[in-house]
């Protein structure tokens, strides 16, 4: 693959490349090198400062770090160039692209989340089992640049379209030309979707990405949501993955979609003989989900936003559960055509790091698997919010980075090393937060109090 790729490149008088890394928060890090410094890197890694794990989104340095921090020097760690995901960018010029990792890094490996989901792959596989999985995300797109939002302070963005219109083919075509390049641009950029369409929201959409491998289909979904906000801006448009951008309009939601198969290639999630079509391997895989999911939510609710999107009736679960073709539930079944039967885990949001909520559906569900749970919680017929004897999820980002601490379930499920690193990172996340005065206050407190 190696010799091809070059000779392709060569072939080509391609005379650079780009490529990237993914931080913690699962912002692509990246840079262009020149063609022979490209074929040095493939033998011998290509070095990023360990900052890359030592700071937050906004640059700032942690300073309660362990992998990486002051005390470190802040070296260079040096990341290896996977060949596999090769492919170009085609509203850049078809630059040639590639995904890189820390995999054979070993002072940094264990806090990158792409070499966290490739040791939990290798662990289902080691159980005979392969992974496959797709993502979707939910996204509001806005008439606005980087500078304008800048120089507004955020306040009042403009929304690419007015108005509650979900599967809209009105305002689609409002926009049709943003549209359609979204949906041609991105398959020209190998994150091929299944389906694209408004929801529910002032000028917010939906995508499909199409199921494959568990690390392709992270791969894809960190891609994608890069790809957006580039092709957004191409339009003079703004795209936004938070959670919860206007406490008036639905969250954003990055579901994921998953099961299992053995080595010959059949799903092994489904068993036609059970009332609901399901497995015995697949309710131990549920169980896991369910079993873990109090204690791992920062790996699906990462910030502080996060978890303004866990509100009763507006799409989002707040409390331990599952059902058959329920969207009211924490995990959905879809059972309807035995050889597709899946499990939806509807509980991260559109902001969380695919790495990493990917990686926690797998681990929890393999916990199911490996120590044979029990579905012992019933299936939740009707609404899942009337249910008040319901566990309730953590209900913010305080609460739930607490409850991963104390417990020794995210530390079973992704080592020791990674789960303290990320601790610390959403911890520090947490304080930064906590030490600043909103408009809210102000608005509050300001003259009454």
């Amino acid at each position: 693959m190696k010799s091809d790729i070059i000779q392709r490149l060569q072939e080509n008088n391609i005379d650079k490349i780009k490529f990237a890394v993914t931080d913690i928060d699962g912002v692509l890090r990246g840079k262009i090198i020149n063609i022979n410094k490209f074929v040095k890197a493939i033998e011998n890694g290509v070095g990023f400062c360990n900052v890359v794990f030592g700071w937050d989104m906004n640059d700032v340095c942690y300073t309660n770090g362990d992998v990486s921090g002051w005390h470190t020097g802040y070296p260079d760690a040096f990341a290896t160039i996977d060949l596999n995901t090769y492919r170009t960018i085609p509203w850049q010029n078809n630059i040639p692209f590639f995904l890189a990792d820390f995999s054979h890094a070993p002072e940094v490996a264990a806090a990158c989340p792409r070499t966290l989901l490739k040791h939990i792959s290798e662990q289902c596989e080691a159980l005979g089992f392969k992974a496959f999985f797709s993502k979707e995300f939910e996204w509001f797109n806005f008439t606005e640049t980087p500078q304008t939002l800048s120089d507004k302070h955020y306040v009042n963005p403009q929304p690419l379209t007015p108005g509650m219109f979900g599967y809209s083919l009105l305002r689609t075509s409002q926009h049709e030309a943003f549209y359609y390049d979204l949906f041609n641009l991105l398959n020209a950029f190998d994150v091929p979707l299944e389906g694209l369409h408004t929801e529910t929201g002032n000028g917010v959409y939906e995508a499909s990405i199409d199921y494959t491998d568990i690390l392709e289909a992270a791969d894809r979904a960190v891609l994608f949501k890069t790809a957006v906000k580039e092709i957004a801006y191409k339009h003079g448009l703004m795209a936004t993955f938070m959670a919860k951008w206007n406490s008036a309009l639905p969250g954003c939601s990055g579901h994921i979609h998953q099961h299992l198969e053995d080595e010959n290639g059949n799903n092994i999630f489904k068993d036609e003989s059970d009332a609901n079509g399901l497995s015995e391997i697949m309710k131990q895989y549920i169980a896991g989900q369910l079993y873990c999911l109090p204690f791992i939510m920062p790996m699906y609710a990462p910030t502080i936003n996060s978890y303004k999107r866990y509100v009763e009736g507006a799409w989002a679960a707040t409390g331990v559960s599952w059902g058959i073709e329920n969207r009211t539930t924490a995990l959905r079944v879809i059972n309807h055509v035995p050889a597709a039967t899946r499990l939806e885990t509807r509980v991260p949001g559109a902001d969380a790091n695919p790495y990493l909520s990917m990686a926690a559906s797998l681990a929890s569900g393999l916990y199911g698997i490996k120590h044979k749970l029990s579905l012992n919680l019933d299936a939740v017929k009707g609404s899942a919010y009337d249910i008040k004897s319901l566990q309730r999820l953590p209900a913010t980002l305080q609460e739930a980075t607490l409850i991963m601490k104390n417990s020794n379930i995210a530390a079973s499920l992704f080592g020791e090393t990674f789960t303290d690193h990320f601790i610390r990172t959403r911890e520090w996340e947490c304080r930064q937060f906590e030490k600043q005065v909103t408009d809210w206050e102000l608005k509050r407190y300001f003259e009454i109090i």
